[in-house]
């Protein structure tokens, strides 16, 4: 479901909400706005909306409180948006739950593709199956098996739980700390050095330029985002 997916958009500024409202109307969606954390809390309980944009820079209850209240209590996608030189809120935002994030000023383009993005992912969270395939690549779940065209992929046991995790997560951005503690524990939540590793090897694997990966994509300074819909170039 994309059009008429119900929006909430939490922001302080009466100019951004109100831009917001009228694009997204615009595009078929319903928007309720929020001027604090407490109203959007409020607004969630009440009105059961599809996707919530949450702004990390707030009166009172901030963004990243607002995010992890919100994920205590639901699954639903979050958009957070952050001003720029803010590289540490908006980590601590993903940590708390946030599936993806913007930085300020951004294109209402990019805006609507990352909402259609989320909510075809919610729409097939209920009906995961056991094969995945992303253009060239599938992988076998139940086999752990892995195949690039007709090609067999040998991956080592950590390199599979990573990509994996990775899948499972497709199109979210997931932090250094996330995909750390997910697939070595959190022993290893600062040991950013394996993810480079693991993430380098993986690329070599299953990317035909490694250099420009497509399936696997760097979200500089934060983390990794796998991409289920690569270009068709790759």
């Amino acid at each position: 479901m994309t059009q008429g997916a119900r929006i909430l958009v939490l922001d302080d500024e009466p100019q951004i909400r109100r831009s917001l409202q009228i694009n997204l109307e615009g595009r078929g969606y319903a928007v309720e706005t929020a001027g604090t954390g407490e109203e959007a809390l409020a607004s969630v309980r009440n009105r059961r909306p599809d996707v919530v944009i949450v702004d990390l820079l707030l009166p009172g209850m901030d963004g990243v409180e607002v995010t992890r209240r919100l994920r205590d209590s639901s699954a639903l996608p979050i958009i957070v948006l952050s001003a720029i030189g803010e590289e540490r809120r908006k980590v601590e935002a993903l940590e708390a739950g946030a599936d993806d994030y913007m930085t300020k000023p951004f294109g209402m383009e990019e805006l609507l593709a990352r909402i259609r993005s989320l909510l075809r992912r919610a729409a097939g969270a209920h009906g995961a199956r056991p094969v995945f395939v992303a253009g060239r690549l599938t992988v076998n779940f139940d086999r752990r098996e892995v195949t690039l065209g007709d090609a067999p992929v040998k991956l080592t046991p950590t390199e599979y739980d990573l990509l994996k995790y990775m899948i499972e997560h497709a199109g979210k951005v997931l932090t250094h700390r996330m995909l750390l503690q997910a697939v070595w524990g959190p022993a290893y939540a600062e040991q950013a050095q394996y993810l480079r590793v693991f993430v380098g090897q993986l690329r070599r694997k299953l990317e035909s330029r490694p250099e420009r990966p497509r399936f696997i994509v760097t979200d500089p300074g934060v983390g990794y985002r796998f991409c289920a819909e690569p270009d068709s170039s790759s």
